[in-house]
């Protein structure tokens, strides 16, 4: 049975038992800050399980796409390790718990999959009473069942929903075990955990107690490359079908045959779990940076490509793995191939920088390598080791090949110290973002005695509202006086909350002797808007009733500049090509920032281009329609959807005319002619492949125009010449510029040529050798190298140390002749000590060096430090030789 065979056979099982079978997630969650990745398969689910969402079914089974990377270091090197992974599951939000979960999970591995029963075990949590009866009742036997402690068997993420796990687990027998102990809970490879149980029916508090839900849940997890591993009888994910071609493929490339040399056979497997990974998070939406997600990305990508060169290939190989990955999967998930030469383009611009960046880091490990050499040390730091690892991606075998070369060995134990203190921060860092918080406790409360706040601000920017709720440091109130600021919960409110780049309303709560400004809005939890209003007047209370009205032409702003950002999206698709989709957006009053995928500046043009259509689109008066419909209405429609976001089964879709169609839940004009004009203000980088556009609207646009026209002007008065012929005067003055530079350069040329023969007549003979040791005016770092150059070739033999003083700086520069560094003249040797007179530093080659320095009194004695060092080296040379 074939992977797809088992994804499809997963789905119907379930669909046959009322299940909404749901497509995957995007690997990016949806409105979750406190998650890099999709980990599993309930993760597009949290806010169900958290109480912060509300389900629009109880009944649901998925196959995710799943990303992990906490024990990347395993890849490769056990059979159950990966960082992507499908995870198929069926999930119960309030609705059937273990006496139904347990029967279907035992049917379907042993009935639809045919596993033999024999080779199964269970393990439940060690008090779990009620998984252990269900198992036994399905015809486990006793001795099969394992009970096992909190550490492995119980399900939780600090404050909020938790329970007991209860795990199906595939025995590969005795010639597997780890030892004679091996058993369930092993970390070895006999015993593999098939499917994951977990049983949703515990709320744990800040204080560690926990109570009974009213609500319980079930949250199963099944990874398809583990079913596929047992059913096609071998003993990991990476010989099934999901990677034979890959792993084949990559084979080719390095040149290897992984049957014969495990160390092959773990970077062939490391590749290709790589090379899917990358692929499906680029293609949802990720790019290689260097922080979060993007920093993950070009790890894994970097890591893959690191263990090609180990095997000795020095080109980019890594897209021709990523197109199979997508010609294999592209079926199952289509996105693989709507973003296919996106995908391929990033991942080859970023192994060519790599593979750049590793050229880097080799120099830096040859220049440690010679450091350690003339010093006698035969031992590479970890720390050293391990920068070299993280900054340029070296991995620890290449530098213990390149040192081996040298009779150098590396610190092994010093870069595991290092590498585990990056990995503890990182842990600290996970779990600081577990928590839920006292405050969002506090609102899921209110909103399930309140029944939450609905939205009427689509329709009125006005309304009679009831406040109830009030919340004042993290606290329920009754009442909000004068002078106080406070959050304020009401039954319904015309006030938009910040959400998909669209900043929030702001305005007023009115009522009997009472005034308060809305200074922001909020959605913290579905169906819950909070108000932060500071109270101008009177005495805000839990239960009165007050107007809420919207700041009407700061909405209007609002609303230009968001329907323009979709004109914006439109007319780059149009532009650059369909690869382009946004990436992070700002919808504000006074201006929108737009960020989107693209591999390089645009040019002028193209700005052009993009700025006349969106316009045309203006002028063209085309209708701007918002209503709701189904998700897949909406995707027959054209709709573009944006990753990161998460849609229900119903959504509300902004249709511009014939020119754009997008689901968003924004406010945008009535009719594009409302915006009155848009100018793109800036284009830059924000990240690797990442491109950003600022525009204004309206008002601010013709603000822009207007401060432009008063400086056309006023440059044109300064000039004195008519507007009209501003450029052709400018023009004018940049040529008679250009000429005033060539003049100076001459003058330069001819003053230095004086100078030149000035300081060779100051040139003394030290030891048989010519050394010249100078002060020179004012002269900076380039025009002391071009200086030291023609002496250097003046003097034919001998040594120049230059040194200048301009304000609180130093500049000083060695040169040596070629024949002189065979008796032992060294440039940078100079001119470490001639620098640390002027408080300085600097180095250079034997030929050449330079420094700077931060004491211009000491310049003339540096210069005599400088005509000793070389007395020195003579004299030493001298004893040496007769010795």
């Amino acid at each position: 049975m074939q992977a797809k065979e088992i994804r499809e056979l997963f789905l119907r099982f379930f669909q046959k038992r009322d299940h909404a079978v749901l497509e995957s997630a995007s690997l990016i969650p949806a409105n979750d800050p406190s998650l890099l990745w999709t980990s599993a398969g309930m993760v597009p689910f949290k806010p169900y399980f958290t109480g912060a969402a509300i389900p629009e079914r109880r009944r649901v089974a998925t196959c995710q796409k799943c990303l992990r990377t906490p024990d990347i270091e395993s890849v490769g090197k056990t059979a159950r390790h990966l960082t992507f992974f499908e995870m198929l599951g069926n999930f119960s939000f309030g609705d059937y718990f273990k006496e139904e979960a347990i029967p279907w999970a035992w049917e379907f591995v042993t009935s639809d999959l045919r596993i033999d029963p024999e080779r199964l075990w269970i393990s439940v949590y060690l008090e779990d009473d009620d998984a252990f009866r269900f198992w036994r009742k399905v015809g486990v036997p006793e001795e099969r069942i394992v009970r096992l402690g909190k550490d492995t068997n119980f399900w939780e993420i600090g404050i909020g929903p938790c329970g007991p796990c209860s795990e199906i687990h595939y025995d590969f027998g005795p010639e597997s075990a780890c030892g004679p102990d091996c058993r369930v809970g092993c970390d070895c490879d006999r015993f593999l955990e098939l499917w994951n149980l977990v049983f949703t029916e515990f709320y744990r508090d800040e204080e560690g107690n926990y109570s009974a839900l009213e609500r319980k849940g079930i949250d199963t997890g099944m990874g398809l490359e583990r079913a596929a591993a047992v059913i096609q009888g071998v003993k990991s994910g990476f010989e099934t079908d999901l990677f034979r071609a890959l792993t084949g493929e990559i084979a080719e490339i390095l040149r290897i045959s992984p049957a014969a040399d495990a160390r092959a056979d773990t970077a062939v497997k490391i590749i290709a779990d790589h090379a899917r990974a990358v692929t499906f998070a680029i293609a949802d939406g990720a790019l290689p940076s260097n922080e979060g997600r993007g920093y993950v990305i070009r790890r894994l990508l970097r890591r893959a490509v690191r263990f090609g060169v180990l095997f000795g290939v020095d080109r980019p190989f890594l897209a021709r793995v990523v197109l199979l990955v997508q010609n294999k999967m592209g079926d199952v998930y289509p996105e693989l191939m709507h973003k296919q030469n996106h995908v391929l383009q990033v991942v080859k611009a970023e192994e060519e920088r790599f593979l750049e960046t590793l050229s880097l880091g080799t120099e830096m490990l040859n220049r440690r390598v010679e450091e350690l050499t003339g010093s006698g040390s035969k031992t590479l730091s970890g720390e050293v080791a391990f920068g070299l690892y993280d900054t340029y991606g070296f991995p620890l075998e290449l530098t213990e090949e390149i040192c081996a070369e040298h009779g150098i060995v590396v610190d092994r134990d010093g870069f595991a110290e290092a590498m585990a203190g990056q990995r503890e921060r990182g842990r600290r860092a996970r779990e600081s973002t577990e928590y839920l918080g006292e405050r969002e406790r506090l609102l899921k409360q209110i909103r399930e005695e309140t029944g939450g706040t609905r939205f009427v601000g689509y329709f009125t920017l006005e309304a009679p509202v009831k406040v109830v709720a009030l919340v004042s440091d993290g606290k329920r109130v009754e009442a909000a006086e004068t002078g106080t600021t406070v959050e304020v919960v009401t039954d319904s409110t015309p006030f938009y909350a910040e959400a998909g780049g669209q900043v929030s309303d702001t305005g007023i709560l009115t009522g009997i002797g009472l005034k308060a400004e809305v200074e922001s809005a909020e959605s913290p939890l579905e169906g819950l808007i909070v108000h932060r209003a500071r109270v101008m007047e009177g005495i805000l209370r839990e239960g009165g009733a007050v107007t809420a009205s919207v700041d009407a032409a700061r909405r209007r702003h609002t609303a230009r500049n968001h329907t323009v950002t979709h004109l914006l999206h439109k007319s780059l698709k149009a532009v650059l090509g369909p690869h382009v989709n946004q990436a992070g957006s700002l919808v504000a009053p006074a201006r929108l920032r737009f960020d989107f995928t693209h591999y390089r500046q645009l040019t002028a043009e193209e700005l052009g281009r993009i700025e006349a259509s969106i316009n045309q689109a203006i002028l063209a008066a085309m209708p701007v329609d918002a209503f709701e419909t189904s998700m897949a209405e909406a995707r027959g429609m054209g709709a573009i959807a944006l990753f990161g976001e998460k849609y229900g089964d119903r959504v509300r879709v902004v249709r511009i005319g014939d020119f754009s169609i997008e689901l968003c839940g924004g406010t945008h004009l009535k009719n594009t002619v409302e915006a009155g004009m848009t100018k793109i203000i800036t284009e830059g980088s924000v990240a690797s492949g990442i491109r950003r556009i600022e525009a204004v609207t309206g008002e601010g646009a013709l603000a822009f125009f207007n401060g432009v026209m008063e400086d056309y002007q006023r440059t044109a008065a300064l000039l004195k010449v008519p507007p009209r012929d501003l450029s052709t005067r400018v023009a004018a003055l940049a040529d008679n510029l250009k000429e005033l530079a060539r003049e100076n350069e001459a003058l330069r040329d001819k003053i230095a040529t004086y100078e030149v023969h000035d300081l060779l007549n100051r040139v003394q003979v030290v030891e048989g050798v010519n050394v010249l040791a100078a002060k020179v005016g004012n002269a900076d770092m380039a025009q002391l190298r071009s200086l030291a150059d023609i002496l250097r070739e003046r003097l034919g033999s001998g040594v120049i140390i230059l040194g200048s003083g301009a304000g609180e700086k130093v500049g000083l520069v060695v040169a040596v002749t070629a024949d002189l560094i065979p008796k032992g003249m060294h440039a940078g040797a100079i001119i470490k000590k001639v620098a640390r007179m002027v408080d300085g530093g600097g180095g250079g080659r034997p030929e050449l060096a330079q420094a700077g320095g931060k004491n211009p009194a000491r310049i003339e004695d540096a210069l005599r430090e400088g005509l000793m060092s070389v007395k020195e080296g003579l004299v030493g040379k001298k004893k040496l030789k007769t010795c």
